[in-house]
Protein backbone atom coordinates (compact mmCIF):
# COMPACT_ATOMS: atom_id res chain seq x y z
CA UNK A 1 0.00 0.00 0.00
CA UNK A 2 1.18 3.24 -1.17
CA UNK A 3 1.76 5.84 1.57
CA UNK A 4 0.01 9.21 0.90
CA UNK A 5 2.68 11.68 1.75
CA UNK A 6 0.84 14.85 1.35
CA UNK A 7 -2.11 12.99 4.07
CA UNK A 8 -1.35 15.65 6.68
CA UNK A 9 -0.44 18.63 4.68
CA UNK A 10 -3.64 18.31 2.58
CA UNK A 11 -5.91 17.96 6.20
CA UNK A 12 -3.64 21.06 7.21
CA UNK A 13 -4.58 22.98 3.73
CA UNK A 14 -8.16 22.24 4.32
CA UNK A 15 -8.54 23.89 7.72
CA UNK A 16 -7.17 27.11 6.55
CA UNK A 17 -3.33 26.68 7.05
CA UNK A 18 -1.25 28.16 4.75
CA UNK A 19 2.48 27.99 5.30
CA UNK A 20 3.02 24.09 6.67
CA UNK A 21 7.09 23.81 7.84
CA UNK A 22 8.97 20.33 7.90
CA UNK A 23 11.62 20.06 9.94
CA UNK A 24 14.03 17.05 10.86
CA UNK A 25 17.76 16.91 11.78
CA UNK A 26 20.40 14.77 10.57
CA UNK A 27 23.53 13.63 12.55
CA UNK A 28 22.43 12.60 15.93
CA UNK A 29 24.47 9.48 15.90
CA UNK A 30 27.90 10.63 14.54
CA UNK A 31 31.16 11.05 16.39
CA UNK A 32 32.09 14.33 15.26
CA UNK A 33 31.05 17.23 13.78
CA UNK A 34 27.68 19.40 14.21
CA UNK A 35 24.36 18.14 14.79
CA UNK A 36 22.06 19.62 11.50
CA UNK A 37 18.32 20.49 11.20
CA UNK A 38 16.23 21.82 8.14
CA UNK A 39 13.31 23.47 8.10
CA UNK A 40 11.03 23.44 4.93
CA UNK A 41 8.01 24.91 3.64
CA UNK A 42 6.65 23.62 0.48
CA UNK A 43 3.87 25.24 -2.37
CA UNK A 44 0.53 23.81 -1.34
CA UNK A 45 -0.36 20.67 -3.10
CA UNK A 46 3.47 20.43 -4.09
CA UNK A 47 4.57 16.90 -5.14
CA UNK A 48 8.21 15.72 -6.06
CA UNK A 49 8.22 12.09 -7.44
CA UNK A 50 10.98 10.26 -5.35
CA UNK A 51 10.83 12.11 -1.86
CA UNK A 52 11.39 9.90 1.13
CA UNK A 53 13.17 9.68 4.14
CA UNK A 54 16.63 10.91 3.01
CA UNK A 55 18.14 7.73 5.04
CA UNK A 56 16.76 5.18 2.36
CA UNK A 57 17.71 7.49 -0.41
CA UNK A 58 21.06 6.84 -2.29
CA UNK A 59 23.70 10.36 -2.01
CA UNK A 60 22.98 10.67 -5.53
CA UNK A 61 19.53 11.23 -5.00
CA UNK A 62 19.59 13.37 -2.46
CA UNK A 63 21.57 15.53 -4.06
CA UNK A 64 19.33 15.92 -7.51
CA UNK A 65 16.45 16.16 -4.77
CA UNK A 66 18.02 18.81 -2.88
CA UNK A 67 18.58 21.00 -6.15
CA UNK A 68 14.96 20.98 -6.55
CA UNK A 69 13.88 21.13 -3.30
CA UNK A 70 16.05 24.32 -3.10
CA UNK A 71 14.61 25.51 -6.70
CA UNK A 72 10.92 25.27 -5.34
CA UNK A 73 10.49 25.63 -1.68
CA UNK A 74 8.55 28.97 -0.53
CA UNK A 75 11.11 28.89 2.43
CA UNK A 76 14.10 26.75 3.62
CA UNK A 77 15.94 27.08 6.72
CA UNK A 78 19.14 25.43 8.04
CA UNK A 79 20.16 25.44 11.85
CA UNK A 80 23.79 23.85 12.74
CA UNK A 81 24.92 23.40 16.48
CA UNK A 82 28.46 21.93 16.90
CA UNK A 83 29.98 19.01 18.63
CA UNK A 84 31.10 21.65 21.74
CA UNK A 85 27.11 22.63 22.21
CA UNK A 86 26.45 18.69 21.90
CA UNK A 87 28.66 17.80 25.01
CA UNK A 88 27.27 20.56 26.85
CA UNK A 89 23.17 20.28 26.50
CA UNK A 90 23.32 16.92 25.55
CA UNK A 91 22.03 15.24 21.25
CA UNK A 92 18.39 15.51 22.25
CA UNK A 93 18.67 19.02 23.13
CA UNK A 94 21.18 20.09 20.34
CA UNK A 95 18.90 18.42 18.06
CA UNK A 96 15.64 20.28 19.20
CA UNK A 97 18.23 23.85 19.39
CA UNK A 98 19.15 22.87 15.87
CA UNK A 99 15.27 22.97 14.74
CA UNK A 100 14.88 26.19 16.63
CA UNK A 101 17.26 27.88 14.81
CA UNK A 102 15.98 26.67 11.62
CA UNK A 103 12.88 27.15 12.27
CA UNK A 104 14.40 30.81 13.14
CA UNK A 105 16.09 30.93 9.79
CA UNK A 106 12.43 30.69 7.27
CA UNK A 107 12.55 33.82 5.87
CA UNK A 108 8.63 32.86 5.69
CA UNK A 109 6.78 32.37 9.03
CA UNK A 110 5.41 29.22 9.26
CA UNK A 111 1.59 28.88 10.87
CA UNK A 112 1.70 25.42 11.02
CA UNK A 113 4.74 22.75 11.65
CA UNK A 114 5.59 19.50 11.46
CA UNK A 115 8.42 17.45 13.22
CA UNK A 116 9.88 14.16 12.83
CA UNK A 117 9.21 13.23 16.49
CA UNK A 118 10.50 16.50 17.74
CA UNK A 119 8.50 18.27 20.43
CA UNK A 120 9.46 22.00 20.18
CA UNK A 121 7.64 24.94 21.79
CA UNK A 122 6.76 27.76 18.97
CA UNK A 123 4.46 30.44 18.75
CA UNK A 124 2.09 28.16 16.61
CA UNK A 125 0.95 24.80 16.21
CA UNK A 126 3.29 21.59 16.18
CA UNK A 127 2.96 18.13 15.50
CA UNK A 128 5.58 15.55 15.91
CA UNK A 129 5.06 12.59 14.09
CA UNK A 130 6.63 9.21 14.54
CA UNK A 131 8.85 8.34 11.55
CA UNK A 132 7.42 11.59 10.28
CA UNK A 133 10.25 11.56 7.49
CA UNK A 134 8.23 8.80 5.84
CA UNK A 135 5.14 9.49 6.57
CA UNK A 136 5.17 13.25 5.26
CA UNK A 137 6.75 15.08 2.12
CA UNK A 138 7.00 18.35 4.08
CA UNK A 139 9.31 16.19 7.00
CA UNK A 140 10.80 14.15 4.11
CA UNK A 141 12.56 17.31 2.41
CA UNK A 142 13.69 18.94 5.28
CA UNK A 143 15.62 15.65 6.35
CA UNK A 144 16.95 15.91 2.20
CA UNK A 145 18.31 19.33 3.27
CA UNK A 146 19.66 18.29 6.63
CA UNK A 147 21.36 15.04 5.69
CA UNK A 148 23.22 16.51 2.42
CA UNK A 149 23.95 19.92 4.20
CA UNK A 150 25.50 17.84 6.53
CA UNK A 151 27.63 15.39 4.31
CA UNK A 152 28.93 18.47 2.71
CA UNK A 153 30.08 19.87 5.66
CA UNK A 154 31.86 16.52 6.58
CA UNK A 155 33.60 16.58 3.09
CA UNK A 156 34.74 19.61 3.49
CA UNK A 157 36.19 18.67 6.75
CA UNK A 158 37.89 15.36 5.11
CA UNK A 159 39.71 17.87 3.01
CA UNK A 160 41.57 19.09 6.70
CA UNK A 161 41.90 15.79 7.79
CA UNK A 162 42.10 13.31 5.35
CA UNK A 163 43.69 10.29 7.21
CA UNK A 164 40.49 10.02 9.25
CA UNK A 165 38.01 9.48 5.67
CA UNK A 166 35.47 11.74 6.90
CA UNK A 167 33.61 11.66 2.92
CA UNK A 168 33.29 8.10 3.66
CA UNK A 169 31.55 7.40 6.79
CA UNK A 170 30.29 10.93 7.50
CA UNK A 171 31.62 10.80 11.13
CA UNK A 172 29.24 7.71 12.27
CA UNK A 173 30.88 5.35 14.46
CA UNK A 174 31.93 2.18 11.73
CA UNK A 175 35.14 -0.10 12.61
CA UNK A 176 37.72 1.76 9.98
CA UNK A 177 36.49 5.14 11.47
CA UNK A 178 37.15 3.73 15.16
CA UNK A 179 40.44 2.51 13.77
CA UNK A 180 41.37 5.56 12.67
CA UNK A 181 40.37 7.63 15.37
CA UNK A 182 42.83 4.99 17.91
CA UNK A 183 45.50 5.31 15.01
CA UNK A 184 45.23 9.86 14.56
CA UNK A 185 43.80 10.37 18.05
CA UNK A 186 40.77 12.50 18.24
CA UNK A 187 40.40 15.94 17.34
CA UNK A 188 38.78 18.79 18.43
CA UNK A 189 35.75 18.36 16.79
CA UNK A 190 35.05 14.54 18.29
CA UNK A 191 31.88 14.42 20.98
CA UNK A 192 33.69 13.90 23.85
CA UNK A 193 30.80 13.06 25.27
CA UNK A 194 30.04 10.20 22.78
CA UNK A 195 31.19 6.34 23.64
CA UNK A 196 33.67 5.58 22.27
CA UNK A 197 35.44 8.64 22.20
CA UNK A 198 34.57 9.13 26.13
CA UNK A 199 35.54 5.54 26.71
CA UNK A 200 39.01 6.60 24.83
CA UNK A 201 39.62 9.46 26.65
CA UNK A 202 39.37 7.61 30.18
CA UNK A 203 42.17 5.03 28.74
CA UNK A 204 44.46 8.12 27.87
CA UNK A 205 43.58 9.93 31.56
CA UNK A 206 44.78 6.73 32.94
CA UNK A 207 47.37 6.55 31.18
CA UNK A 208 46.42 2.85 28.86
Amino acid sequence: MEIDLLKYETELLNQGYKFIAGCDEAGRGPLVGPVVASAVILPPNYYLEGINDSKKLSAKKREALYDIIMRDAISVGVGIVDNKKIDEINILEASRLAMNIALDNLKVKPDYILTDAMKLKRKVPVLPIIHGDALSETIAASSIIAKVTRDRLMVEFSKKHPEYEFDKHKGYPTKKHIELVKKYGILNEYRMTFSPIKDMLKEIKNGK
